[in-house]
């Protein structure tokens, strides 16, 4: 595997490498030894799988707050998105800075997430399914989000002649206003 790091700290994209014959491909897509090597968190808890039926499908931009943050592997199994990471940590150097990941069934990357960054995505095709391995357990309370259009973030999503997300995401605070609730 390959650790590419990412312009914010801490966020890499994960390289399975695939390794192909005539058979098809093998690749090793987790590796304790290997995270723990690049100082990453190993400590991964739960899985989850979060398919879209639609192209143009918007799921974000989420995180859980102390004491609950969750680092989180995500990968695309089906289909193709635009993975989103801002970063939402007080004090980081890249506080309130994001990067986008085109990850995809094809190219098998995966975007390690360190706790603390909020995590989103809008799908390219019908079809995508994303599968998350995550640190941490889900604990309602402690579930943040920030607006995925927030000016201030300037997040630049795909153009789609739909898109579809829930009134939640839809209707999440800005990242000034969240900042403001935690201080």
């Amino acid at each position: 595997m390959r650790f590419l790091p990412s312009k914010l700290a801490g966020v890499f994209v994960v390289d399975p490498e695939p390794r192909g014959d005539d058979r098809g491909l093998f690749a090793r897509t987790w590796c304790r030894d290997e995270f723990a090597g690049h100082h990453l968190d190993t400590n991964l808890v739960q899985c989850n799988v979060s398919f879209n039926r639609l192209a143009g499908t918007l799921r974000g931009l989420h995180w859980q707050a102390a004491p609950h943050e969750e680092v989180k592997l995500v990968r695309c199994t089906a289909g193709a998105a635009w993975d989103v990471v801002v970063d939402v940590r007080p004090g980081s150097p890249t506080f309130g800075q994001w990067e986008g990941f085109d990850i995809t069934a094809e190219n098998r990357l995966a975007v390690y997430i360190p706790g603390g960054c909020a995590h989103g995505f809008q799908t390219y095709v019908d079809g995508t399914e994303l599968f998350y391995q995550m640190s941490a357990f889900y604990h309602a309370e402690a579930s943040r989000g920030v607006r995925w259009n927030d000016p201030r973030l300037a997040v630049a999503w795909p153009a789609c002649a739909h898109r579809i997300m829930n009134d939640r995401d839809a209707n999440l605070p800005h990242l000034e206003a969240v900042c403001l609730a935690a201080s």
